[in-house]
């Protein structure tokens, strides 16, 4: 009797049937977000989800502080710590004699980020245990989760969901979980978390400390470094930012300089005074530009806003957006001819050297510590140029465009890969 053969699978992935490729089990159709409420962080994980193509299918958790009153002293500590510590006050003291509230762990909006609709509009409270039953339940019919988060009130809960579920998820961890990184399939990380393992940051800590605050070892092969942050303004969201904007927008004379500014960080410490120097460095370039945008974040101090407001507010090259809906940050990103950025925020850095535009930082001298080296790093590889007042703004100059969102997606999809398993 001849032999029974079976046919030889197709070759390449188009066509060809699941059996083929593992199964039903094997390919990663979702994506949960595991956010912790700051926008630059959770804007990382939207960014990579959507990079991955899951941006259809994705849900949003985030892990939520107890806050007001004594709270904001308690905010160092580990989340899990921070809330036994707040239940355990409340019963001691009594809820009306402690002025402390906390955050609602009901749903909650997601606001649309630097005029990026995510499509959500609900957000649940992060749970480990629950995510994980999630994966599990749902695995035979759905395959495998793909889960990101990012920020360190997130490192607990990602890690345990990997722990509760390690057969049905991925786990993705953007920005330096510190130690362990085996508690997750892949760590996202921009090349400055690892300053505190140069000489000149091994100086600047001190030894019973650096276990707690910085890698203990040089990136394996657990972890994806990256030049910046990573962010949604990918060349999709451009193109339609482009178009959204273009009544708005391409009007204006040319060149349009469009002015970013951030505020103060521990780490990137001004007030007043880079105000006043960022408002006379602006004032010498206006003439030679069409037009100017200026955008203020949420964390500009008032002094801040005010000081640019009343000198340029009614300057006929001037528009400042006035933080009303809609945001124009995509349509700036699109049709700028050259950004001036603040050091502070390198999301907003991040963004502005993916396009190939000029862009010009001022405040990079009063950062410390491992912004300081992200700052040198963007100028050396002449992504970056510090702001004088002294550019001729129609000058255009171009640099290889920073490009980590979808370097870092394309390592993802190769560690899965690895693991067996393909996204949909």
């Amino acid at each position: 009797m001849r032999p029974i053969r079976l046919p030889e699978p197709p070759s390449g992935s188009s066509g060809v049937p699941e059996i083929f490729e593992g199964g039903v089990y094997s390919v990663i159709r979702r994506a949960v977000i595991i956010g912790n409420g700051s926008a630059g962080a959770e804007n990382q994980c939207v960014g990579l989800v959507r990079a991955l193509g899951l941006s259809e299918r994705q849900s949003f958790f985030r892990v939520t502080r107890p806050s007001g009153g004594v709270n904001e002293w308690l905010h160092w500590l580990p989340v899990s710590l921070h809330k036994t510590l707040y239940h355990l006050l409340r019963r001691i003291c009594g809820e009306s004699r402690l002025p402390m509230t906390a955050r609602s762990n009901k749903l909650a909006p997601f606001p649309s980020e630097n005029g990026f609709k995510l499509g959500l509009s609900l957000v649940l409270e992060a749970d480990a245990k629950h995510i994980a039953k999630l994966a599990r339940e749902t695995f035979e019919k759905e395959g495998p989760l793909l889960v990101v988060a990012s920020g360190r009130d997130t490192i607990s809960i990602a890690s345990s969901v990997k722990r509760l579920a390690s057969e049905n998820v991925f786990v993705v961890q953007i920005q330096h979980p510190r130690t362990h990184l085996n508690r997750f399939d892949l760590v996202i990380t921009p090349r400055h978390d690892y300053y505190p393992l140069t000489p000149q940051g091994q100086e600047q800590i001190p030894k019973f400390l650096r276990g707690w605050i910085t890698p203990l070892e040089p990136p394996d092969e657990h972890v994806v470094v990256t030049t910046g942050a990573l962010h949604t303004a990918d060349f999709a969201a451009l193109r339609n930012a482009a178009s959204a904007w273009h009544d708005d927008l391409s009007p204006l004379p040319k060149p349009l300089l469009v002015v970013n500014i951030g505020g103060p960080t521990k780490h990137c410490r001004y007030g007043a005074d880079l105000a006043k120097q960022l408002l006379c460095s602006l004032e010498n370039v206006l003439e030679g530009c069409g037009s100017m945008r200026i955008s203020f974040s949420r964390r500009t101090p008032p002094k801040v806003s005010k000081i640019i407001m009343n000198r340029l507010g009614s300057h006929s090259k001037v528009y400042i957006w006035d933080g009303e809906e809609p945001n124009p940050h995509m349509g700036h990103l699109a049709w700028a001819d050259a950004f001036v950025i603040t050091a502070d925020s390198v999301s907003m850095l991040s963004e502005a050297c993916s396009t190939g535009k000029p862009v010009y930082v001022i405040g990079a001298e009063r950062c410390k510590w491992k912004f300081s080296e992200f700052h040198k790093y963007l100028q050396e590889r002449g992504v970056a140029r510090p702001f004088t007042g002294k550019e001729n703004i129609s000058e255009t100059w171009s640099y290889p465009p920073l490009n980590d969102t979808a370097e870092a997606a394309r390592q993802v999809r190769e560690a899965i890969a690895r693991r067996g398993w393909r996204l949909k």
